[in-house]
């Protein structure tokens, strides 16, 4: 990244809570220098002050990117004052949720580069997976920029169009707290089978990040990983006739699930 057009011209960070600190983290140690980086942020933490990057200073009059890392709330104070980088070759990208690409061009001049970014928050250890897609103006230089930007805190992919960010809202967005979730109520039962409340915790947490390092990594589908562990009439066959229940087990509650949250994201992002 030190020889990028990102170095050179400067990178301008709104918002630097636990995703922009994950972020620029990744882009420090990626050798971005400090002095290719500005952030405002109301609240910096110690981490923030120490880093060496300009904080809350005058901003560079055309920065090569404004990455948009407020509360959707805070959005609407923040965006105007960067208006006089609308309309010209600064790349806006957002990791805020909700708000749609269009916002953006209302904000900052419908000729202005925008690319809409869905992470999630295993970016906070550089685990995460952010789906990215660009307006027209944007294009495909400025979509690999982005990707060059997000890919400091784990997978990116591209969507076709902005319509998916909901989809992709409800299975990776929110989707991390689903297996939190799942984390907690399967310490719970292991509990009230007999297991102390600490041990049972512990054998959950460690299960369900073994299970996925090992889905990410083996290269077999998900499918096979599930008959790999399953002797006939077993153990795993006994539990999974019950998960697998069509009628109440994870296929329809998983769809419910998945569905809800895609719809709120409709709704939040359409107002």
């Amino acid at each position: 990244m030190k020889d990028s057009r990102i170095a050179k011209e400067g990178l301008v960070l709104l918002g630097c809570g636990k995703m922009g600190s994950a972020m620029l983290e990744g882009w420090l140690a990626r050798g971005l220098p400090t002095s290719s980086v500005w952030v405002i942020d109301p609240y910096p933490s110690d981490w923030l002050k120490s880093s060496g990057v300009h904080l809350n200073a005058d901003l560079p009059a055309t920065p090569a990117v404004v990455l948009v890392a407020v509360k959707p709330q805070m959005m609407a104070e923040a965006l105007p004052t960067l208006k006089a980088m609308g309309n010209g070759d600064t790349l806006f990208v957002s990791v805020a949720a909700g708000t749609p690409i269009s916002f953006f061009e209302t904000a900052l001049g419908d000729q202005t580069p925008v690319v809409r970014a869905m992470p999630n928050t295993p970016a906070a250890i550089s685990q995460g997976i952010t789906a990215i897609v660009a307006n027209a103006v944007a294009g495909d230089a400025s979509l690999d920029e982005a990707e060059a930007l997000l890919s400091a805190v784990g997978a990116v992919v591209r969507l076709e169009n902005e319509g998916q960010i909901d989809a992709v809202t409800g299975v990776s967005g929110s989707g991390p707290a689903y297996v939190f979730h799942m984390i907690e109520t399967m310490a719970a039962a292991g509990e009230a089978e007999g297991l102390p409340a600490a041990l049972a915790l512990q054998l959950a947490t460690a299960t369900v990040a073994g299970a996925g390092a090992l889905a990410a990594q083996s290269g077999e589908t998900p499918g096979q990983l599930r008959v790999n562990v399953t002797s006939p009439n077993g153990t795993t066959q006994a539990a999974l006739e019950v998960l697998m229940n069509e009628k109440d087990g994870f296929p329809t509650l998983l769809k419910r699930a998945v569905k809800a949250a895609a719809d709120r994201s409709r709704e939040l992002s359409h107002g």
